[in-house]
């Protein structure tokens, strides 16, 4: 009996886990931005966790993994993370110690998994579509801070703001896309040893395997 030929998908499937409907707002615009001026055809399904915890995000990583998704992304803001850590140091496992525990168990089991983290939230990735800035932030609120009276004046984070017709979050960032993927693989990604620094892994999403030829850098 004939083998049924195999039938090679063109349009990708990406999964994000996110832990706040600011990331969602952002995925769906640039879903939509990118779908209306360079025709991109794309699948993005964001979900938000019932529980929030890492162990509710994890699982929900997981069973995303398990589905038929071309790619699945975890973005996930440090800050909260390292709050947690450093008010409980004498915890038996930090609240960092559990998220890295929960990244190297993904990256054993799914080929198909990226955890992209912020540092210390996904506004700095904003930021970085304007400068490569080496001022350190300590807390997302400082981050917003400058974002809103240097950068995106009144940014906030509401759906209002982050969907205003032909002023979305992600029409106002585009002009500036690449030198944000410029600016942060500079930066570098995570490092467990210096965990304070300030970075943002997006440039994994705009450069994975699916989208890596509309987007990569000459």
């Amino acid at each position: 009996m004939r083998e049924p030929k195999e039938i090679r998908k063109t349009i990708p499937t990406l999964a994000f886990v996110v832990d706040g409907q600011t990331e969602i707002w952002y995925l769906q615009m640039f879903k939509q931005w990118e779908e209306q001026h360079r025709n991109l055809r794309i699948n993005i399904e964001p979900k938000i966790p019932q529980k929030k915890t890492l162990e509710g995000q994890y699982k929900l990583v997981c069973r995303q993994a398990e589905n038929e998704f071309d790619r699945v992304f975890w973005i996930v803001d440090l800050d909260v993370i390292l709050k947690e850590t450093r008010d409980a140091p004498n915890r038996a496992k930090t609240t960092l110690a559990e998220f890295l525990e929960y990244r190297g168990w993904l990256y054993r089991d799914f080929e198909n998994v990226r955890v992209v983290i912020n540092n210390p939230c996904l506004e700095f990735w904003f930021i970085l579509h304007y400068t490569d800035t080496n001022r350190q932030f300590n807390k997302c609120r400082d981050v917003t801070n400058l974002l809103e009276t240097e950068y995106l004046i009144g940014y906030e984070k509401s759906q209002r703001y982050f969907k205003k017709k032909d002023q979305d979050i992600y029409t106002r960032l585009r002009p500036y896309l690449q030198a944000a993927i410029r600016h942060a693989i500079r930066k570098g990604g995570f490092n467990d040893k210096n965990p304070e620094y300030n970075i943002s892994e997006m440039d994994f999403v705009f450069l994975c395997d699916e989208l890596k030829q509309y987007f990569q850098q000459g």
